[in-house]
């Protein structure tokens, strides 16, 4: 249990695995419940005596509990005598061990949308849900709970889940079959706030009581010791700048690394932001040689990431060595970052994709990590940069990653490729800007294709480059959908870039959610 944790009510989930775990936690910090997510094998009798939770959530998985060794909750979970609720695969978990039946799919298994409707068993995880006679949610399950445990009543139920909501008010344990958490369940956030009002929450988790616990831990953690911030002018990293420059003061320097990555005139923003308006102690190090030249030649996505995370590492251990010497190096890294790269306590979720601030440091660094973001999503980063008294103009920016334009550029990285993606790029957000939909949309972008298409200017024949444009919407970055442009607008935006960009001649436009896609191309 983290130090934060202690001053506030506890919610536990426990994580089997599911890819959407962190929605979960995401759905209840927005009701303001302090949460936190362990594996399961972490989650024994001694655990659950110690973090003593108001309340479990049992997420869902890709296992099956009919397996020999399936993942399952302790037993006492069930004896703590607070609220249990169980999704999908924690549905069927509760089931097997509480004297219920699971079997196999055989034609019972259910993916995508599907519909709930109630039955004459009323419970308060329902109330005021059942706004039109049924509900929209979202399915994702092969096996299927063929007979409830003593004590459950049916509350709802889908054609190909006859046990789409099941609950024992008694013992206040409740399940669903589907994934309230997610956006294809529409209302699941109504579920969520009857379920922590069954459990008594007062709802206490503030960023302003955030900011002072981080605070707080980071002194604690830090002592007297110098800290180095890997500082990128994204909203992660330099939130956590300010936050850690508010801890410690000039115990921090901040690095600002540019890789020859950054997009047109970020350099000069970021560096004349920081040093104009935040008395934080700042280097800027050109490095642009050096990443481009490991660079060179290299096409697979993995092996990008690999070494520009290794490159970092040796460009902010060059400057502790300058400084005389750092304890810490600070990163801005968040949930959506962990998830994706590997569960984030250690727990069975499949990697995705890994991230260059993320998997610790290596032991010749000889320095430990400071991430008081870690537990945070890009919203609730965004809140406490409000918190922090960073401008909204800042704070409302587009995510940038940390690799910059290389996974924008898929196949191999060249000088040529990096300078067309970059005009054609500020292009393509000069256009958003002017039409006024900068804000409306997560995060947009260009990524230059590793093709050259024939295309005809004027009466001459080109072979030139081909462009996608990416505009996606999302609240926390874990699942996104597509921005719906206009065809007005896609064909104005288009034709710009193939008048105004030399190098390309034509420009397409990524429709693809996520899932299935990443926001990201690499």
């Amino acid at each position: 249990m983290t130090d934060i944790a202690q001053s506030h009510d506890r919610l536990l989930i426990v994580d089997f695995g599911s890819q959407v775990t962190q929605l979960i936690a995401r759905r209840l910090r927005e009701l303001n419940v302090y949460c936190e997510i362990h594996p399961f094998q972490n989650v024994t009798p001694d655990f659950l005596s110690e973090f003593a939770p108001k309340a479990v959530i049992l997420s869902g998985g890709p296992a099956s509990v009919i397996d020999e060794g399936a993942p399952l909750p302790p037993p006492e979970v069930f004896e703590l005598g607070v609220p249990v609720l169980g999704i999908c695969y924690g549905q069927q978990a509760m089931m097997h061990m509480l004297g219920g039946q699971v079997l196999r799919g055989d034609g019972t298994a259910e993916f995508g949308r599907a519909y709930v409707t109630p039955t004459d068993h009323a419970t308060d995880l329902l109330t005021g849900w059942f706004l039109e006679g049924r509900e929209q949610v979202w399915m994702s399950h092969g096996d299927h709970v063929a007979r409830i445990a003593p004590g459950f009543e049916v509350s709802g139920t889908s054609p190909n889940a006859p046990f789409a909501v099941i609950a024992d008010v008694n013992r206040r344990f409740y399940a669903v079959q589907f994934h309230p958490e997610v956006h294809h369940t529409p209302n699941g956030k109504t579920l969520y706030e009857n379920f922590v009002k069954i459990a008594g929450f007062t709802g206490d988790w503030t960023m302003e009581a955030y900011r002072e616990q981080a605070v707080q831990k980071i002194r604690e953690q830090v002592g007297k010791g110098r800290v180095i911030c890997a500082l990128s002018g994204g909203v992660d990293s330099s939130v956590a700048a300010v936050l850690i420059h508010e801890a410690i003061g000039d115990q921090l320097t901040c690095v600002y690394v540019d890789h020859g990555l950054m997009r047109q005139g970020e350099s000069e923003q970021v560096v004349g932001m920081f040093r104009e308006h935040y008395n934080l102690p700042l280097i800027h190090a050109d490095e642009s040689e050096l990443f481009l030249g490991r660079l060179e030649g290299v096409s697979d996505p993995e092996t990008k990431r690999k070494i520009i995370g290794g490159l970092f590492i040796d460009v902010f251990q060059k400057h502790a060595d300058e400084l005389g010497g750092a304890e810490f190096l600070a990163q801005g890294t968040l949930y959506p970052d962990v998830i994706e790269s590997v569960s984030f306590s250690g727990g069975p979720s499949v990697t995705i994709k890994s991230h260059h601030n993320v998997g610790g440091l290596p032991e010749k660094m000889g320095m430990k990590l400071v991430e008081p973001l870690r537990e945070l999503f890009k919203d609730e980063v965004r809140a406490l940069g409000r918190e922090l008294g960073l401008p909204d103009s800042f704070i409302g920016r587009h995510p940038f990653p940390g690799p910059g334009l290389a996974i924008r550029c898929p196949g191999e990285i060249t000088r040529e490729k990096l300078e067309i993606l970059r005009k054609a790029d500020a292009v393509y957000i000069d256009q958003i800007r002017k039409h006024g939909l900068y804000d409306e949309i997560w995060q947009a972008f260009v990524a230059i294709l590793p093709v050259r298409t024939v295309g005809v200017m004027g009466d001459g024949r080109t072979y030139d480059f081909a462009c996608a444009l990416r505009a996606v919407t999302s609240v926390d970055g874990m699942t996104a959908d597509y921005y719906p442009f206009t065809h007005e607008f896609l064909g104005e935006t288009a034709t710009r870039i193939i008048n105004e960009v030399k190098g390309i001649n034509r420009v397409t436009y990524d429709i693809t959610s996520k899932p299935p896609g990443t926001i990201e191309w690499e």
